[in-house]
């Protein structure tokens, strides 16, 4: 049986590559819904389709142990109900916004939020912000071209940063303490983001946060490799279904 890993294309793998870090010797197959990918532009109801669809044709070809939906846009629309359908585990993400404020709190400074605008629009989102203290010291920003450049194989580059500069531009980034990557697919940008912002700046996402969860989940030990090199068994999935789709998701997991 094997863990699998959804997101609508190729940031999921960076919440993979955590959990292969802490777990390395599990079984995982990673599944990207490349024919809609990205889930930021698409209406709620289209969204809960494609996912619906894709945990069908996942079970179609393995055993699944439980779900790790590495999307932040996927599991705001779609978890609860992926909850109702399924008896094994659905794991979720949300966005690090409660360990940012945490961090940001001696300081006083404020918090930005990343994420697609989807994310950001979804009510279960601004319920989290609610519901944590200093709710009007966090900001927002949604950011989808960063996951267009990530499917197209672009995590850095005058293209990016000119991206990055742009949007930033309306924050005074001074005031700020932390940065929550939102969208899993921004972590393939830390670098880039970083290059961007002032020193103080904190940039945190809920990758480490929702491996946790799984493991707690699944009764799993942490065993990180210690010496020597192990190669994770992983399977490779996409909607589309192509050998070159495949050949990508091993390419920018090897990238991380």
């Amino acid at each position: 049986m094997r863990i699998v890993f959804f997101d609508s294309g190729v940031g999921g793998l960076t919440v993979l590559r955590e959990a292969c870090r802490i777990h390395p010797s599990e079984s995982y197959l990673y599944y990207a819904d490349t024919l809609n990918v990205p889930y930021g532009v698409h209406t709620k109801e289209e969204v809960l389709g494609f996912v619906a669809g894709c945990v069908d044709d996942m079970m179609r070809s393995y055993d699944v142990r439980a779900i790790v939906i590495a999307c932040n846009t996927a599991t705001s629309v779609a978890v609860d109900e992926l909850r109702r359908r399924y008896r094994f585990p659905i794991i979720g993400m949300e966005p690090a916004v409660k360990p940012a404020l945490q961090a940001v709190r001696e300081s006083g400074r404020r918090v930005l939020v990343t994420a697609t605008p989807l994310t950001l629009k979804e009510d279960k989102f601004q319920r989290l912000v609610r519901s944590l203290e200093a709710p009007d010291a966090v900001d927002t920003l949604g950011l989808p071209g960063l996951v267009q450049f990530a499917e197209e194989g672009v995590f850095d580059g005058p293209d990016v940063r000119r991206y990055l500069r742009e949007q930033l531009a309306a924050f005074e980034l001074e005031r700020y303490g932390a940065i929550v990557l939102g969208c899993t697919h921004f972590v393939f940008f830390r670098d880039a983001i970083r290059a961007e912002l002032p020193a103080h700046v904190r940039l945190m996402d809920g990758n480490e946060g929702t491996v946790n969860q799984m493991r707690r989940l699944l009764g799993l030990e942490a065993r990180p490799l210690e010496g020597g090199r192990l190669v994770p068994d992983i399977a490779f999935m996409s909607s589309k279904g192509t050998e070159e789709d495949r050949r990508r998701l091993e390419m920018c997991f090897g990238r991380l």
